[in-house]
């Protein structure tokens, strides 16, 4: 006999496997078990005189491709709430690399110049944009590979003729289980049809994982040996989402305890739902400003129906993804100008341009430096943009264009030196006469310009910066990394990824006390700010302003409610006095099992 994870009685018969969750919640259904692998690509040589029509075959499979992706999106618009419009921004990514792309000319040379046929070019063409994308430093841009991979494997598939499996025809609540699903798989989904997927593959930030989360599909990716382990069509499976865990031919037991897990959750979020209409305040009447951290445009949705009171962080880098050109002041002052509209007057914060490192996205390939032994310590972020004055300019001119709409701060990623700030500063005020010079509108007040504190040196110096920045936004991924000296995204030092490390805390000390010192608001829009387990801490330590993906606002909402400041600020305080990791998590653990949400 064997227990599970919950100290009862697996069966025999069960079989169990884990991955990782990208979209909460319990699925339970028969299985529907897609097919296996990419399909089989054969190289054949060609001559000089089958170049052309080995290109025109290409070619079609372009042009059909284009036809389904269109097809695609008109049927897409029929999903629930915001997915529509996911999809919708994905697909369209997805027909821009069908357009005269990267992808699509580099095809044609290598036909050309490798006299191979047309899919083995594909397959060769994104293996070695694959390198590329690989070697970036963000892991949300590093994930845009996906959208190759899956694009290459459409053309693929219509090249030789094989017709997808359409997932639109389930309608008996099955659980998907397949090496892969592609965003334009999930356009196929209904989810009062699918109970939900798990994959062999995928990253958490693949469009496939966005678009799960929009559509509430209980998910699971990256699980080892599943199609081995899955027999056929029919099998039982539930799915753990939140856990990240899969299990085949689950016994009676196992599955009245998830139907009542599933019951469970279903009253958690009818509660969670609630807590919309309720003020972020402690029991002692202290409000708390939850904002939401917006990614992809989509979103923006999902922020106002969660509460949000602004947002906190606007990431502008998805405007450079899936292009050769760079966008251009008007494009951006729409897309930040639509922001200011849909939130209604709260604050937006926007952030300027955070890649770089030795590989940078297509469209901002001419300004990649020379190679460097470490990226992610190399010309990226504000650096690019100071170096780069033209990507700077243009994207403070749509910020300050948009200010007009409604209150913008704007933000500055991966500061270190008082130097940085006051030439941006500089910069904004001349762009700002420039605007004004050609008759374009701007507040009477330039935005207030805010340092991301990220990095060691920002927090060690945040006094200096306190006397230089307008605010402060504590970006708590990039400064546990930097500070512990530890890649994130590597799974092999996970553990070693401490956001209770004393470093770590003593660095956001210093930078909420200088902030507090200088009389500027200062936040949090890293994970520890959606994550309630931190929030009696980060409150405690100063903290009024936290930032988050706007699922995470009611359930940080629910937990601020039920925190009194008083006894927050002392816990806080003993934390602080503590020099071991074990005892921190221990007092800070404890404390929270004293005031659990009612």
């Amino acid at each position: 006999m064997r227990t599970d994870e919950n100290g009862g009685v697996a069966a025999a018969s069960e079989h169990r496997l884990t991955g990782i969750g990208v979209s909460p919640g319990i699925a339970i259904g028969p299985a529907y078990v897609g097919e296996r692998g990419e399909l089989p690509v054969e190289e054949s040589r060609i001559s000089e005189a089958d170049i052309e029509a080995e290109q025109g075959r290409f070619a079609e499979a372009v042009a059909t491709s284009s036809r389904q992706l269109r097809k695609l999106r008109t049927r897409a618009t029929a999903l629930p709430g915001s997915a529509a419009d996911e999809i919708a921004f994905l697909l369209d990514a997805h027909l821009a690399m069908l357009a005269n792309s990267r992808l699509v000319r580099g095809v044609n040379q290598r036909i050309a110049r490798d006299k191979v046929n047309a899919e083995r070019a594909i397959q060769l063409e994104v293996e070695e944009l694959g390198k590329i994308f690989a070697a970036m430093d963000d892991p949300y841009l590093a994930a845009r590979i996906d959208d190759i991979r899956v694009v290459g494997a459409r053309l693929i598939r219509n090249l030789l003729k094989k017709p997808y499996v359409a997932y639109s025809t389930l309608s008996g609540g099955e659980i998907v289980l397949a090496e892969e699903v592609t965003p334009g798989d999930t356009a196929l989904m209904d989810p009062r049809r699918i109970g939900g997927f798990a994959t062999e593959f995928g990253g958490p930030e693949s469009h496939t994982a966005i678009m799960a989360r929009a559509l509430g599909l209980p998910s699971v990716i990256a699980v080892p040996g599943l199609l081995e382990a899955a027999k056929a069509d029919g099998q039982v499976v539930v799915i753990d989402g939140g856990a990240g865990l899969v299990i085949l031919d689950p016994s009676t037991a196992t599955i009245e305890h998830y139907r009542a897990r599933r019951e469970e959750l279903a009253r958690e979020k009818r509660l969670l739902s609630r807590m919309r209409r309720l003020a972020p305040v402690t029991r002692d009447g202290i409000e708390i400003e939850l904002e939401a951290n917006l990614e992809l445009p989509v979103e923006l949705d999902l922020a106002v129906a969660n509460g949000a009171m602004g947002l906190g962080l606007v990431r502008t880098e998805f405007l450079y993804m899936n292009r050769e050109d760079l966008p251009g002041e008007d494009e951006q002052y729409e897309f930040f100008a639509s922001l200011l509209r849909g939130m209604a007057g709260k604050p937006v914060t926007l952030r300027t341009l955070d890649v770089g490192g030795d590989k940078l996205p297509e469209a901002l390939a001419g300004y990649a430096a020379a190679d460097t032994a470490n990226p992610a310590l190399g010309l990226r972020a504000i650096r690019l943009s100071l170096r780069e004055r033209k990507l700077l300019d243009t994207q403070l001119a749509a910020m300050l264009r948009a200010a007009a709409e409604g209150p913008v701060r704007i933000l500055l990623p991966m500061i270190s030196t008082l130097d940085e700030l006051r030439r941006v500063r500089e910069a904004l005020e001349q762009v700002a006469r420039r605007l004004r010079r050609r008759g374009i509108k701007l507040p009477d007040a330039l935005p207030p310009l805010g340092a991301m504190i990220e990095v060691p040196a920002a927090a060690l110096a945040a006094d200096a910066l306190a006397g230089e920045a307008d605010f402060f936004s504590i970006g708590t991924n990039d400064l546990i990394q930097y500070t512990l000296a530890i890649d994130r995204t590597d799974e092999e030092m996970a553990p070693l990824y401490n956001p209770l490390h004393p470093a770590v805390l003593r660095l956001i000390q210093f930078a909420i006390e200088a902030a507090a010192r200088r009389q500027i608001p200062v936040g949090v829009c890293g994970e520890m700010a959606g994550d309630p387990r931190y929030a009696a801490l980060l409150l405690g330590l100063g903290l009024r302003e936290l930032s988050m993906a706007p699922r995470r606002i009611p359930r940080v909402k629910q937990r601020i409610r039920c925190l009194d400041m008083v006894a927050a600020t002392r816990r806080a305080q003993a934390i602080m006095d503590q020099a071991d990791s074990g005892r921190i998590a221990a007092l800070l653990d404890d404390f929270n099992a004293m005031a659990e949400p009612l």
